[in-house]
């Protein structure tokens, strides 16, 4: 086998032009002939000084349309915090990351498809002239049940305190959770096989729309997505008319600022973004990461935030007029009805939806449209999931299918603890801790580690090489300054500001707080763990392994020839 060399100026028909943008002007080429033993000639070309951009990666999966990745990424935001924590949230209130996002996503699946369970049994049960929750009458009612609400107990569940439950209250804890047949959280008990059963079938419906990529996802969300937008419509419509409405929307829309003083505003709003939008959970990175280079990022970025608060703020109208409706009807305070959390959709609509003409009906299409909510959103997490891991691992890209499955059959054998007869207390735990103080710590060094190691002004030409347009002194001076110190007095304020979670009068052990804290450090943990690997596992002295530990892997080049924009004062300063 012989090699000869030659070198050529401007690149000629032998190679084939760059495929990205910035690849452009003339470059010298490599060529190497290689000879055979049976004689045939093959020709290698390389460039030599290369130009400064990505190695081009494996042909990747990209959206059918441009409205499959829109559709996805405005469903994973709009989801049930929309309907459940925004609305209550403006009332109550006046008016080696990498790895940390993939398990809070791992962790939130454990119990958020339980709530997309709990929404399929409803549903279900919707298919009956008498809905179940009307009366007291059932064999899962205690001696309590009272269809009058009189008055309302600290848990904000819809309970009367000493003067009885309500039936709406007693069939979400009794009828579907079984909560009376538990003592607390070392006493769970056996899954409810109608939960497991609708568990599973939530968690074939997720594979189905998971293991083929975008391309099978990109097309469920067109009903995920925009099915709760006819849905909420339909009931904002009902709800306006009904007695009540408008105590309801005056008690939503009043705004108290002295409010804004107090810390526990600002860690709630902090992490409403964070859960609305999907901030920190991998979920927008992933589902951008199958856009072409030249996406307009910024454009879809003022589309999808402007499209999820708008949603939060007219779900809010939906809301609080059954809320004031309820509120009239019982002759209670709107405090004694507004609430969050399961207690709102499960016990608290339930109720109201029961008093319509045509309850059962009106029933269904609003548990249908949780579900749609749900999925997509769910859809979502589990994707930022299996895709951060199959972009680190090529041997699971090469063998996705199987490896969605056994990230789905892990959820369901965990989410199985949240379908127990104590599981609404493993669900309060998880919620309380798995995606709190953890999401917002996540998006704090996500903030950190591109503004200033990565850079502002590096990142900002990024932008501009995609989108043709450089983002302003406004979103700069954001990423740069406002973003980390407002996330870092978030995450400082709410673990100084901690307070133990609590379902109704339970009171959680201590041994199941520090499981709890055990679940959100870990996925915080992430960030120094790897950090310390990387650093131990690069060669030379340690300034060396730092070089090449904050520099991204484009410019490892520059580190070699001494160059490192991260060691010079001007990188720390630039805006």
């Amino acid at each position: 086998m012989s090699k000869s060399k030659c070198s050529v100026g401007p690149m000629s028909s032998v190679v084939a032009p760059a495929k990205e943008p910035n690849a452009m002007g003339p470059r010298e080429v490599e060529l190497v002939l290689v000879k055979e033993q049976n004689g045939v000639q093959l020709t290698n070309s390389t460039l030599i000084n290369p130009p400064q951009t990505p190695v081009e990666a494996p042909e990747r999966e990209t959206w059918s349309k441009k409205i499959d990745f829109l559709l996805s990424v405005i469903g994973f935001a709009v989801d049930l915090a929309n309907v459940w924590r925004f609305p209550y949230l403006c009332y109550k209130n006046g008016g080696g990351v990498g790895f940390t996002v993939i398990l809070i996503s791992f962790y939130v699946g454990f119990f958020y498809n339980v709530i997309i369970a709990w929404a399929l049994h409803y549903f279900f049960s919707s298919f009956t002239m008498d809905l179940p929750w009307i009366h007291c009458n059932n064999t899962w009612n205690s001696p309590n049940c009272s269809d009058a609400r009189v008055s309302n107990s600290s848990d904000g569940l819809g309970l009367n305190g000493t003067f009885g439950t309500t039936p709406a209250a007693e069939y979400f804890e009794r009828g579907v959770l079984h909560l009376h047949e538990s003592h607390g959280i070392d006493d769970l008990g056996p899954p409810r096989w109608q939960l497991t059963a609708c568990l599973v079938l939530v968690i074939v419906l997720l594979y189905f729309s998971l293991w083929k990529g975008v391309k099978t996802s990109g097309k469920v969300v067109w009903i995920t997505a925009t099915m709760p937008y006819v849905v909420l419509t339909a009931l904002l419509l009902r709800g306006v008319t009904l007695p009540g409405a408008m105590d309801g929307i005056k008690a939503y829309l009043s705004v108290d600022f002295y409010r804004l003083c107090e810390a526990s505003v600002w860690i709630d709003a902090a992490t409403q973004v964070c859960f609305s939008l999907g901030i920190g959970f991998g979920v927008l990175i992933a589902f951008s990461s199958y856009n072409k280079f030249t996406n307009n990022c910024y454009r879809d970025a003022i589309i999808t935030t402007s499209i999820n608060s708008l949603t939060s703020f007219s779900s809010g109208f939906v809301v609080f007029s059954f809320l004031g409706y309820m509120a009239q009807k019982h002759n209670v305070p709107i405090g004694d009805v507004a609430t969050d959390g399961p207690g709102l959709i499960f016990i608290i609509y339930p109720e109201a939806i029961a008093t319509l003409p045509l309850s059962s009906a009106w029933a269904a299409v609003f548990f249908l449209m949780l579900l749609t909510l749900g999925i997509d959103s769910a859809m979502g997490g589990m994707e930022s999931v299996i895709t951060g891991l199959v972009d680190e691992f090529q041997l699971l890209h090469r063998h996705r299918e199987l490896f969605t499955l056994g990230i789905v059959l892990t959820t369901f054998l965990l989410s199985l603890f949240c379908v127990t007869n104590g599981g609404i207390y493993v669900f309060t735990l998880l919620d309380h801790f798995a995606a709190g103080t953890s999401i917002l710590f996540g998006v704090l060094i996500e903030a950190i580690g591109v503004a200033w190691f990565y850079g502002v002004q590096q990142f900002s030409d990024d932008i501009k090489q995609m989108t043709g347009q450089r983002p302003n002194l406004y979103w700069r001076l954001c990423w740069k300054l406002v973003s980390p110190c407002f996330l870092l007095y978030v995450v400082v304020v709410s673990i100084v500001t901690f307070r133990p979670p609590h379902y109704g009068d339970y009171i959680f052990p201590d041994w199941a707080n520090a499981l709890g804290w055990i679940i959100a450090t870990s996925s915080m943990a992430m960030v120094p763990i790897y950090a310390t690997y990387k650093l131990c596992s690069l060669p030379g002295s340690f300034r060396e392994k730092l070089a090449y530990a904050i520099t991204p892997e484009k410019d490892r080049q520059l580190v070699d020839r001494g160059e490192v924009r991260q060691f010079t004062l001007r990188h720390w300063l630039s805006v």
